[in-house]
């Protein structure tokens, strides 16, 4: 990151909206001081702050962060062949390590309690199965990244997590 970059389009931006740095600073609760610095390259706005700075400033935290560049968000895809074969191979821990080894049943404890589920039972039933793929690419996407709506469509075969997940991906493109 360009310092001096991130402090001139902070500048940019305050002068912009009519602020002085008095005015910025005590908009974020901070010092006159702590936006001159930001301003002249010495410093960086906290993270606690980043946020409430860049709607202040009409403006992303990636486009702040990059100085003023906007950047073109490459999102990386998630492929349904990829989950599908993610949970074959939590099958196969099972099946390699035994189903009552420590680790397998470590795993399966740990699904369980933190999605508060019974994973096996979900996973023994097609539709909950599938549930759980739609699952997986939703919180991918509330990630970043993206699916092939033509992929979902051809291996899922429940239409509402299809329209789930088509729904998710046009809020996050939006």
């Amino acid at each position: 990151m360009d310092n001096l970059k991130i402090g001139q389009y902070i500048q940019s931006l305050r002068k912009a909206k009519g602020l002085s740095q008095k005015q910025l600073a005590d908009h974020l609760n901070i010092s006159f001081q702590a936006v001159s610095k930001w301003e002249n390259g010495e410093s960086m706005p906290d993270t606690g702050i980043l946020l409430e700075l860049c709607e202040l400033l009409d403006t992303t935290a990636d486009r702040l962060l990059n100085g003023g560049t906007y950047m073109m968000k490459q999102r990386k895809i998630m492929h349904v062949e990829d989950v599908m074969e993610g949970f074959r191979c939590m099958e196969m821990i099972g099946k390699c390590f035994g189903e009552h080894s420590t680790f397998y049943e470590g795993m399966i404890e740990g699904i369980n309690k933190r999605m508060n589920i019974d994973l096996l039972e979900y996973m023994n039933d097609p539709k909950t199965r599938e549930v759980m793929y739609a699952e997986v690419l939703i919180q991918g996407i509330m990630e970043g990244k993206t699916v092939d709506m033509d992929e979902v469509r051809s291996l899922f075969t429940n239409q509402h997590m299809i329209d789930v997940i088509e729904q998710y991906l046009t809020k996050t493109n939006a």
